[in-house]
């Protein structure tokens, strides 16, 4: 609206939007206020990638996630302490119980996090991020060998997805498949399997302490790892397939020579090699997890499950705008198709599935990608 001096009104523009928000909140202000922590979950995971990137300039995949998941489960504690306190949610399972589950749990997140991390050194982080969120269609399939129905809707999503895959992986050129998207992609396979436990053995345990006790076990065998195999992984990658040794993420040094060297560094560089680590132990796990669990309470299933499926789409971005990731139309093209078979595959939950049903196709995830 023009006023007499010139001037535009916008007062008109301020009402429309006030009275627009207080619609949104007024239609259900639980379920809108748990859809922002979701997306910020999405967000925090998201980015993660960018950090096990950058992170991997100064440390080896091995240091990185043991000193990630053992700060990070230790970040939980005062969410599990005050859970009990207020008696939320925690359920009987004895220590023995509790021991097994998070022995279980944290073998396979640990083959889940070193593949990934191994094959992030091999590709950017946008790739990985799309690539790891195939566990949402691979679930169901695996799930097959667990005696779970899979739908028609999951063969088609899968199909899309792979096709996604195949334009990322080879970014216009045909006749070349990145090895570390090939990498990522079998690690989305131990992320299923996660899954299925995680589903498995959180009706037993409380989730936080089952989440706290299957960090811990696997920040230790990446401990054990750190000083057994990471001195030896660039030599071992060398002998094995030296032309990748061109096209990796290789700047890193050993835990050992890196302790070493660290009176050398400059602040900088100290910070560079800190902050990704410290991202990953109370961001990614810490944070973003309680956001989660208390999200989760008043979130409609679908809005869980498809807000949660654009942690691959952060990804990207934080490529994009930290990393300086190109992109090209090819990549781009596979990204879109892998979110379209995502969201197939997810079809019966976007049509109004029941809890029950949801919980028993859709196993309960707990843990940062």
């Amino acid at each position: 609206m023009m006023m007499e001096n010139g001037y535009v009104d916008d007062a008109p523009y301020r009402f429309l939007f006030l009275c627009f928000c207080a619609t949104v909140f007024a239609m259900n202000k639980k379920a809108f206020r748990s859809d922002l922590l979701l997306l910020l979950t999405a967000l925090f995971w998201g980015f993660g990638f960018v950090a096990q990137r950058s992170g991997m300039q100064y440390v080896g995949p091995f240091t990185f996630n043991a000193v990630r998941f053992v700060l990070g489960g230790l970040s939980l504690l005062p969410v599990l302490v005050f859970r009990r306190r207020k008696n939320l949610e925690c359920h009987s399972a004895t220590a023995e119980a509790c021991i097994q589950s998070s022995l279980t749990t944290g073998t396979i997140l640990f083959f889940a996090v070193m593949i990934q991390q191994i094959g992030i050194m091999f590709t950017t982080a946008g790739n990985a991020g799309f690539i790891t969120g195939l566990y949402v269609v691979i679930v169901p399939i695996v799930g097959i060998f667990f005696r779970r129905k899979t739908g028609k809707f999951t063969w088609i999503g899968t199909m899309f997805t792979l096709l996604g895959m195949y334009f990322i992986s080879t970014a216009g050129h045909f006749d070349t498949i990145n090895i570390g998207d090939g990498i990522i992609f079998v690690s989305a396979f131990f992320w299923a399997v996660h899954v299925l436990l995680i589903d498995r053995f959180v009706r037993q345990n409380d989730p936080i302490q089952l989440s706290v006790g299957q960090f811990i076990v696997c920040g230790i065998l990446c401990s054990v790892c750190t000083f057994a195999i990471e001195p030896h992984l660039n030599s071992i990658i060398a002998r094995v397939a030296p032309a990748l040794l061109e096209k990796s993420l290789v700047t890193w040094k050993p835990l050992i020579v890196l302790i070493m060297d660290i009176g050398a560094m400059d602040i900088s560089s100290i910070l560079d090699t800190i902050i990704p680590i410290l991202y990953g132990a109370f961001i990614s796990v810490g944070v973003a997890y309680t956001l989660q669990v208390v999200a989760q309470k008043d979130a409609p299933p679908a809005h869980a499950t498809i807000i949660l499926c654009f942690e691959g789409s952060f990804a990207v971005l934080g490529g994009i705008l930290i990393l300086h990731e190109p992109i090209g139309r090819w990549t781009l093209l596979g990204f879109a198709l892998m979110l379209t078979g995502i969201l197939i595959s997810q079809r019966e939950v976007l049509r109004g599935m029941d809890d029950n049903n949801y919980l028993n196709s859709h196993p309960f995830d707990d843990t940062p990608r």
